[in-house]
Order: C-alpha cells, then structure tokens, then sequence
C-alpha cells in the first residue's frame, strides 16, 4: 500500500530482495575497496562494540576500525571488520587485509591508538617505518584513577603541562618535574605515566600544525560515537552484514564533512590549552 501510495504502484517482494542484495553487494565492494591510489601517512585505529544478533543469542560484538589520513590531510575510513579488539591475532589479519587491498605499509608513519599491548605490537610488526602515538586522554584516565579524589585536579593540571608543552624537550623537563614532585604521595601514578610518557609524545616529531589531532585518538572516536548514536535506536543490530551497511552509509557521510576540514589545516594560534580548565581535559578536547 505504501508504494503504490508514493510510487504509483506495488513494489513485489522479489524487488525488494534484489535491491536488498544489490545494496548488500555495493557496500561489500565498499569496505573491500582497492586502496594502492590512497598516500597514507597516518592512521587512526580503534574498536567499538555493538550489540548484535548472533544465531538464537544477543551478544557484544566489537568491530575493529582504521581512519587513514593521506598525505593532503585528507580523511577516510580504510576499512572495518567484526573482531576482537584484545586479540593480536585479529588485529594482524585487519592489517594484512588493508596491505593486500593495497595500502602501501611503507608509506605509514605514524599509528595513533589507544595504548592496547597487542594492537601495539602487531602494529609496530606489520608497519616498520611507523611510530606510535598513545592517546593522552586514555592515558590520563588511567593515572588519575590511581589518585585519591583530594589531589585529582592538582595532578590532572600537571598532566597538561606535560601534554601540551611547547616542545619534547620541555615537555621532558617537566614530566622530571612531575615526577620529583608526586613521587611519595601517588607512586602507582607516576609510574604509569611514566611507563608511557615516550610514545604519548611522539607527535613532536610531526608537524605542530598537526598536534592537536594528533595527540589522541579523538578523530576516531568521534566517527565510533556517530556509529552509537546512529544504533542506539535499534538496540540491537540483526547481525554482521546488517552492522556493515549501517556502518558503511554513516562512514560515507563522515567522509563528506571531512573533506571540509582537512587535518592539520587549523591554526595552532588558535588553540590555548593553558587557558582551559582542568573539567576540559576530556576525549573531547
């Protein structure tokens, strides 16, 4: 009733089932997309989890995700794949995957990602010429919960000092400070930090007009939020090839906003990080 109320006529439900497969097939071709023409300098990788249909259960499904950054600053979403995101094994076979469907591994200098051991070896393994960046607010999160509540804020406007230091070598005088000064009182802090803080600040050696984005893994987890936003109202996905189409229609259209903002195209003039409060130092800053 619906179509031939707004079309004129019937629509059968062979249509309906060629138009599903065709939709299915053109996403496939999507996501498995040759990529040998894309220069990527940089990529951006992560794992969000869905709730998704699997035979007669609901389970918690995590889909892997990669944001590449080409040479011209440009974005896009190389690939994604159902997988475990703790699972050095998964991640391996994702990034085989993306070199087989051309992405040039020699031309990749940098990963950001979120600091999980295996992703980071198995990056390190299949992309030798690239360094690592460790985002800082996951980083950040995980030593202000070794803090007692008293000195949160004290310890957190200490981190951004460190953080967003004008140089590396600044910024390693002032994580000795860091550590000279809260060594007795939160030890178990200071050594996380301290475990970490080389590849939290190897975007120093990119350009500055490209630290903001590149000092966390913010970009890809603003794509990961759009993924929950886009489901939420589903609750619970009818399975992979239902998540993927989802997934590829709301890539598109990211892909479409940010051919407005290049990265690294912002002025770091700007952008005062001395002049936020210590609440701002958050995933969305």
């Amino acid at each position: 009733m619906i179509s031939k109320k707004f079309l004129g006529r019937k629509i059968s439900a062979g249509e309906v089932s060629r138009v599903s497969r065709e939709l299915v097939d053109a996403v496939e071709r999507w996501r498995t997309r040759n990529l040998s023409r894309e220069r990527i300098k940089y990529l951006f990788i992560d794992g969000v989890n869905f709730k998704m249909r699997v035979t007669d259960s609901v389970e918690n499904v995590p889909v892997l995700v990669v944001i590449g950054v080409r040479e011209d600053g440009g974005r896009l979403v190389l690939g994604f794949q159902a997988g475990a995101k703790e699972s050095a094994s998964t991640w391996r076979e994702f990034f085989k995957d993306l070199k087989k469907r051309g992405l040039k591994s020699e031309m990749v200098r940098l990963g950001v990602m979120d600091g999980l051991p295996a992703l980071e070896k198995v990056f390190r393994e299949e992309f030798a010429n690239a360094e690592v960046q460790r985002c800082q607010v996951h980083l950040a999160r995980n030593v202000l919960a070794k803090v007692p509540m008293k000195l949160k804020k004290e310890v957190s406007d200490h981190l951004r000092s460190i953080f967003y230091a004008p140089s590396l070598k600044k910024a390693k005088e002032l994580f000795q400070v860091f550590r000279d000064r809260w060594e007795r009182e939160v030890p178990s802090a200071v050594k996380c930090l301290a475990n970490s803080i080389d590849p939290c600040l190897t975007f120093f050696k990119f350009p500055p007009e490209e630290w903001i984005s590149l000092r966390t893994t913010n970009i890809i987890e603003r794509l990961n939020k759009e993924f929950k936003r886009r489901t939420k109202v589903m609750e619970i996905v009818a399975g992979e090839k239902a998540c993927y189409n989802l997934l590829a229609f709301i890539c598109l259209k990211m892909e479409l906003h940010w051919r407005k903002s290049p990265m690294g195209k912002v002025l770091s003039a700007m952008f005062h990080p001395h002049l936020l409060p210590s609440s701002e130092f958050t995933q969305n800053t």
